[in-house]
Order: C-alpha cells, then sequence, then structure tokens
C-alpha cells in the first residue's frame, strides 16, 4: 500500500495584523498518497498560496500538524527545514527563478551544492545532462535562460526540481506564463513523471491542466470545499 507523502492535520494559519488575526487556511487536513497527481485550485484569497507554502516548508502552520514523507515536520527548527526541503521537495514555479548567467546544465546541477554530496562532479554532470536530454534539450543544455523559450526554461526548472530524486514535487502555476500549446506539453513532462511513480502537487487556476491530476483539491475563504 503506498505510503502518505502529505498528510496534513487540522491545520490553521492565522496571521496577525496589529490587533487584527486574519485566517488564511481553517482547519485543513489533507492526505497524499505516493505517487499521486494532485491539483489545488480556488479563487483569488481562497488560501492556496498559503497551503502551498506551508507544504513547501516555507511557512509554519499555527495550529494542526503536517507530516512530510511520514516524518512530523512543523516543529523542525529553520535548519532543518531547508534541509528538508532541499532534500525532500523539488520546486517548481511560474517564473521559472533560473540563474540567469549560467548554462542549463549548470541550472540543473544547483541544488547538488545541498545534496548527493557522496557523488563526484563526473556522476552529478551526467546525471542532470541525462534529465535535460529526456525532457527534449539535449542540444540546448550549454544555452542561458535568455538564450531559451518559456518552454525551455520551464523545462530546466523541472529538471532541476527532480535532479535529488525529491519524493514530492511542488508545482506552483508551472503553465501560468505559457501559451496553451507550450503548456500542454508541459503538463505532458508532469503526467509521465508521475507515471515513472513521482508524486506531484500544483496549484493552477487552468480547470484544462487541472484534469491532467488524478484529482482536485478546491479551497473557498480559507476552507478545503472539495477533496
Amino acid at each position: 500500500m503506498p505510503k502518505n507523502v502529505i498528510e496534513l492535520k487540522g491545520v490553521h494559519k492565522i496571521y496577525k495584523m496589529g490587533e487584527n488575526e486574519i485566517p488564511a487556511l481553517k482547519d485543513a487536513s489533507i492526505i497524499i498518497k505516493q505517487g499521486e497527481f494532485v491539483a489545488i485550485m480556488g479563487p483569488s484569497g481562497s488560501g492556496k498560496s498559503t497551503l502551498m507554502n506551508i507544504l513547501g516548508l516555507l511557512d509554519r502552520p499555527t495550529y494542526g500538524k503536517y507530516l512530510l514523507n511520514e516524518e512530523r515536520v512543523d516543529k523542525k527548527n529553520d535548519k532543518q527545514l531547508a534541509r528538508l526541503r532541499n532534500q525532500e521537495i523539488g520546486f517548481i514555479f511560474q517564473v521559472f527563478n533560473l540563474l540567469p548567467r549560467t548554462s542549463a546544465l549548470n541550472n540543473v546541477m544547483m541544488p547538488f551544492s545541498y545534496g548527493k554530496n557522496g557523488w563526484s562532479k563526473r556522476k552529478r554532470k551526467k546525471h542532470a545532462m541525462k534529465l535535460l536530454e529526456e525532457i527534449g534539450l539535449k542540444e540546448r543544455i550549454k544555452h542561458k535562460p535568455n538564450e531559451l523559450s518559456g518552454g525551455e526554461r520551464q523545462r530546466v526548472a523541472i529538471a532541476r526540481a527532480i535532479v535529488n530524486d525529491p519524493v514530492l514535487i511542488l508545482a506552483d502555476e508551472p503553465t501560468g506564463t505559457l501559451d496553451s500549446r507550450t503548456g500542454q506539453e508541459i503538463m505532458e513532462i508532469f503526467k509521465k513523471l508521475n507515471e515513472q511513480g513521482r508524486t506531484i502537487l500544483m496549484v493552477t487556476h487552468d480547470e484544462n491542466m487541472a484534469k491532467y491530476a488524478d484529482r482536485i483539491i478546491r479551497l473557498k475563504d480559507g476552507k478545503i470545499i472539495e477533496n
């Protein structure tokens, strides 16, 4: 039976603004099993970004429990969270977040600075090149981001996200800046990664892209209204 990669139990997030308390997430409970492809949807202000930040260990819940890969993480210190982010989670963003002055290959190898320290430089390079080839960038590995199209940059970001073989891929509006055809190409890559057994959690506003997922979690006013 697949293990739980994500398990949220009664998670609340409250932001304080002066004397006021603003609830951004209310009693969220979620289980995502290994190998699932899940989309998170909801209108602006629904709590999607707050939920994503908590799941990505970029923020902490005010109340409730969060288990990542069956390990409780909501009580970890900042150093422990940084290590877990690098080793357990692969991030993919709408704006790619690539280093502008270095090649596609070096961008993909960047996470090796914090993980897989037992690998030789040659093995790291070979692994990164293999990932770039698998997503169709064999001829573009020496190109810098400004020499690549938006779709190609997102492919580099995907290769970078999986280079450390994380337990979870978090994608935040990964097709938001792409045209519909390129967006579908990126989603086909996600589908292939999922078929290989990778667990993917994606925030999107696009119903057509959400259809690639196995299921959809919908939020409204900080509450999960569909799971």
